[in-house]
């Protein structure tokens, strides 16, 4: 089924496709990240959202300390 950007359902909720640039562009701003920080958080942790924000987040916090 082809990613309709009008139909955001439970499932492109829960995860980041990082070959859509409007899901590029939503995440990037969501979680304050480069779209090269996203689309190295998705290569590591998979396309979760969870999984990527949680990294992205651990990343923040390691930096600041």
């Amino acid at each position: 089924m082809a990613d309709n950007p009008g139909m955001r359902g439970p499932r492109d909720r829960e995860r980041i496709d990082i070959h859509q640039e409007h899901e590029v562009r939503y995440w990037t701003e969501k979680l304050g990240v480069t779209p090269e920080e996203l689309r190295d958080a998705v290569e590591a942790v998979g396309p979760m959202a969870s999984a990527v924000e949680q990294r992205v987040r651990g990343r923040s916090r390691r930096g600041a300390q």
